[in-house]
């Protein structure tokens, strides 16, 4: 099923900012060179841009990556802004 991210087994959150106008190259050398992940593995990578109403979520299939972006029209995100670093999530942090 595309975007079915509910299979991912580790979710990761991008703390810090992360810009907007990547897509899936630049979000996977990300993954890859800045935090040593591999984004072919079965886990979900969340992005938040400096605004923090915008997010994207990168997710490998086995077939092909997934993109999903999701703009808030009212508040922003919670998002961890102080570290450039990744961090590990559960799935109820995650809802």
């Amino acid at each position: 099923m595309l975007g079915d991210i509910s299979k991912a087994e580790h979710i990761y959150l991008a703390c810090g900012y992360t810009d907007m106008r990547k897509s899936i190259d630049g979000l996977s050398a990300i993954v890859q060179q800045n935090f040593r992940l591999d984004p072919f593995s079965n886990s979900l990578f969340l992005f938040c841009g400096h605004k923090g109403n915008r997010i994207k979520a990168l997710f490998w299939e086995g077939d092909g990556f997934v993109l999903l972006y999701k703009r808030l029209e009212n508040g922003t995100f919670q998002w961890p802004r102080t570290q450039a670093q990744v961090r590990l999530i559960s799935g109820q942090e995650f809802r």
